[in-house]
């Protein structure tokens, strides 16, 4: 199954999912990210964060949902809510799920802070990414319907 973590600059939370659903995922699962509009670099704070968490980094990329290299089976999209943010849409025949994650590349202020926010964007998607692969993926992935409501309901959930 390929897990695509979907948002808008694909620079922050969409890496952080990619990275962290790879570093837990069981055998022929496998997370792959992008944007709408990839702002063409991964900040640099998903990249610090992720060698803190021990989570390789390697060979993650900011690029465009055109240039996937398969098509994903499962979407999730990870844009928040705030600063009037526009989460797209991908318009493949696959299962959608929304994940709103605040994006940390918007707050400011000191280096805590920002810092800060990194980090609990991180604590949401892993925990939600936890929770999914706690799930019986081997029945789930027959059952389309009952995996979808699964992942919605994962989108709500906070540590």
């Amino acid at each position: 199954m390929n897990v695509l973590f979907l948002c808008t600059g694909n620079s922050c939370r969409s890496i952080l999912g990619e990275a962290t659903f790879n570093h837990l995922a069981p055998a022929g699962w496998r997370a792959m990210s992008a944007g709408s509009k990839p702002t063409g670099q991964v900040h640099p704070r998903s990249l610090a964060l992720l060698a803190r968490e021990g989570i390789a980094s390697e060979g993650y990329y900011s690029k465009s949902w055109n240039d996937l290299p398969v098509t994903p089976d499962i979407v999730l999209s990870v844009c928040g809510n705030a600063a009037n943010e526009t989460c797209p849409v991908y318009l493949g025949p696959v299962l959608r799920s929304h994940w709103g994650v605040e994006d940390p590349a918007h707050v400011t202020g000191s280096d805590e802070k920002i810092d800060a926010a990194f980090m609990i964007a991180y604590r949401i998607l892993r925990y939600r990414i936890e929770t999914f692969l706690a799930l019986p993926l081997n029945e789930l992935q027959i059952d389309h319907e009952r995996l979808k409501a699964e992942l919605d309901h994962i989108g709500t959930l906070l540590p």
